[in-house]
């Protein structure tokens, strides 16, 4: 029989625990913080209970817990989930280094959040998000060309901003991408985004570059490549100047590009291919935004919907 410890107090826990993640797990520095502020809620909250001690911890505590996340917080299903594997892994450690004497998350069952389905501009939108500029400049004229390129081929925000020069072949009509894996893709473009790169290159890329060289496709003034929050950045303010009043974001353009593609009939490997996915089920999410539409059509038009 397993000797148990002095139990330690809520603070001594929680920076041991801590210590594991950092020195044993190595988790990176985001990981750890996550841990910490979840682990440290649900202290709080025993604190707030009068819990003296983690072995007094039982079902019902666990229970409380619970509905107060989810009464006074309203927090979804998803943060629910992550707080508990959180707390299931901190008692797991707990208890194997003889601290406490039982893991009160061990019979506790993650809450199903089930798949959100991806966010999608409509045509109409996407179309008004691509239209010239009010002010033409050669910063304008790039950032619109990325936003072509971005929704021409449905690549990630990291990928587009992180584009080499030499990865764009215009008379071919597409991008060389190395993606999640170093796995490489070829993902064609159409001939307005051919045509707006065209542009950008032989007019708008030389004035920002000013005689800086730059192996990246689409450059700062700095000659550097941009970083992703300057370039969501860029589309909020061009998606408000078109009147979308929409949380938008690159990954919806992603999204969108997916979403359009197969409600036009195109095959869903192919649309995989472009994507980079490595399984097909995390492209067959946009079956389902495409199949919600259609019931919402026949919901609205047909005499019995």
């Amino acid at each position: 029989m397993k000797t148990i410890k002095t139990t330690p107090s809520f603070a001594a826990a929680h920076e041991l625990y801590l210590h594991y993640l950092i020195s044993e797990r190595r988790l990176a520095e985001n990981s750890v913080e996550a841990y910490a502020a979840d682990i440290n809620f649900f202290l709080s909250f025993l604190t707030a209970q009068r819990k003296k001690t983690l072995n007094g911890v039982d079902p019902a505590t666990i229970q409380s817990f619970l509905e107060q996340c989810r009464e006074r917080q309203r927090v979804s299903h998803r943060t629910n989930a992550r707080r508990i594997s959180a707390l299931k892994s901190f008692f797991t450690f707990l208890l194997r280094e003889n601290l406490i004497t039982h893991n009160p998350f061990s019979t506790v069952e993650l809450p199903r959040s089930g798949k959100s389905l991806p966010k999608a501009l409509s045509q109409k939108e996407v179309m008004r998000l691509l239209a010239p500029p009010t002010l033409a400049s050669p910063i304008a004229d790039r950032d619109t060309t990325m936003l072509f390129l971005l929704y021409s081929t449905g690549l990630r925000v990291s990928e587009l901003v992180q584009l080499p020069l030499a990865a764009c072949n215009l008379t071919a009509g597409f991008v060389r991408v190395l993606g999640k894996g170093n796995k490489e893709r070829l993902i064609p473009f159409g001939d307005q985004a051919k045509d707006k790169i065209d542009h950008y290159l032989k007019n708008s890329r030389p004035h920002i570059l000013k005689g800086k060289r730059s192996n990246y496709l689409f450059i700062t003034g700095r000659g550097s490549c941009m970083t992703r929050l300057r370039f969501w950045q860029i589309v909020r303010k061009i998606a408000l100047a078109a009147g979308i009043d929409k949380n938008i974001s690159p990954h919806m353009i992603r999204h969108s590009f997916a979403t359009h593609l197969l409600s036009h009939g195109a095959d869903l490997r192919a649309v995989q291919m472009m994507l980079g996915h490595t399984d097909i089920a995390t492209t067959q999410i946009y079956t389902q935004v495409d199949q919600d539409r259609l019931k919402s059509i026949h919901k609205k038009f047909h005499p019995r919907g």
